[in-house]
């Protein structure tokens, strides 16, 4: 029996990422009530999340994705009720959702990272390509999932790709693309997960593959030399390390051909689908999705 008390699995949220955040929590939800957790869904879209505490919840589960729920805005709330809660403190949460912050502490501490520019409505494209190259990656700092994400050939859609990303922020970056081998790497406290390597089809990983399509093809175990692919953990686990992360949550990286890694971005609250990778990760450690949400709820925290 376990000793949690009454845990909120917060999830839907006011995020573009929403939908996928309701399937997150209800995997999530199912998993811990299998478990003998007395658990509830409790979303903050239709709730003030200050109901938390008059409703005696005693530990939350955050299934929520993007800004609202992974930038530490209910972190902090939380912590406010003194409610113990799963993943990255307000801090880290907040750098980590923050493509741009999280790639300049990266810089400063020698975490591999691709180069970027910050890009404006007044930008000289063609400097820019002919600062980063082509193809390369626009995508606005503050979303996940891929959203605004555009992969760009030529200059001439170069301006598109910003306004598209401007979209869902005032805040857009444009990064080097690494060609090579896409992976994640997952992590539960201090354990790395086994790596996944993705498959997606004409290289594309955007929102559609991630989690409605069976065309995207996974290996895990990535079927990298295991040397290689502990150098990889170490390098994430530095990469969490650097922007305070905690809990669990995921890593993006490339592996550029000459073998060169580079990191992408963090996910303090990784997708919990049917697609989701950390699931995926876990699995092949020997730890069951059921196993997975109870260890990752052990590890909730108040800052």
């Amino acid at each position: 029996m376990n000793n949690f008390g009454k845990v909120a699995v917060l999830m839907g949220g006011r995020s573009a990422e929403r939908e996928i955040s309701l399937m997150s929590g209800a995997n999530v939800l199912a998993g811990l009530r299998r478990q003998g957790v007395d658990a509830h869904a409790f979303d903050p879209a239709g709730r003030p999340v200050f109901e938390l505490r008059g409703d005696g919840y005693q530990r939350a589960f955050i299934a929520l994705h993007g800004r609202y729920g992974e930038d530490g805005t209910v972190q902090g709330a939380l912590e406010l009720m003194e409610i113990p809660y799963t993943g990255s403190g307000v801090m880290a949460s907040a750098l980590s959702l923050d493509k741009l912050r999280a790639k300049l502490v990266w810089l400063a501490c020698g975490v591999p990272t691709p180069r970027h520019e910050v890009l404006s409505a007044h930008c000289d494209w063609a400097a820019t390509v002919g600062r980063l190259g082509l193809p390369l990656i626009v995508k606005p700092v503050h979303e996940g999932s891929s959203l605004g994400l555009t992969k760009v050939a030529s200059v001439e859609k170069l301006a598109p790709a910003y306004e598209l990303a401007a979209q869902y922020d005032t805040s857009v970056i444009a990064e080097e693309f690494i060609a090579g081998r896409e992976l994640t790497a997952g992590f539960i406290g201090a354990q790395p997960l086994p790596l996944v390597g993705i498959e997606a089809p004409q290289g594309n990983y955007d929102y559609q593959h991630k989690y409605f399509s069976d065309a995207t093809r996974y290996h895990c175990p990535s079927g990298l030399p295991a040397a290689q692919e502990q150098q990889l953990q170490a390098l994430v686990m530095r990469a969490v390390e650097a922007l305070g992360c905690s809990g669990w949550g995921r890593a993006d990286l490339m592996l550029r051909d000459d073998g060169k890694p580079f990191l992408l971005e963090m996910n303090t609250s990784p997708g919990m689908t049917a697609h989701s990778l950390v699931p995926m990760a876990a699995r092949a450690a020997g730890i069951e999705f059921d196993e997975l949400v109870v260890r990752i709820l052990e590890l909730a925290h108040v800052g």
